[in-house]
């Protein structure tokens, strides 16, 4: 089965980028159909989607966040990425990378912490 990891700093400072990192294995990015999200949880609140990259290349974002996010990927290491621009301390979460568009996820990262201060 799909799996998934993700791979980040932990800690960034207010105003930086934060880069994230999600390594699939069993499984190719390009498969046909296949969508891959990032999604996060700040602390207390619910499940966040921030958008999606397909097997196509394509690219879709929430629009809360959309101005701040990017998506890209490297097929030839299989795995995506989540660039986040200009971060807050509103912005520390659980991140997580899933397998899935929209609200459907099938396969899930273990979520990485990161905090967001000085």
């Amino acid at each position: 089965q799909v799996q998934l990891q993700e791979s980040g700093p932990g800690l960034v400072t207010p105003s930086q980028t934060l880069s994230l990192t999600c390594t699939v294995s069993s499984g190719s990015i390009t498969t046909n159909s296949y969508w891959w999200s990032w999604i996060r949880q700040p602390p207390g609140k619910g499940l966040e989607w921030m958008g999606v990259i397909t097997w196509s290349g394509a690219t879709y974002y929430s629009p809360s966040l959309e101005s701040r996010t990017s998506i890209s990927r490297d097929t030839t290491k299989n795995h995506f990425t989540l660039q986040l621009s200009s971060v807050t301390p509103e912005d520390t979460a659980v991140y997580y990378c899933a397998k899935g568009g929209g609200s459907d996820w099938d396969y899930w990262g273990q979520g990485t912490q990161i905090t967001v201060s000085s």
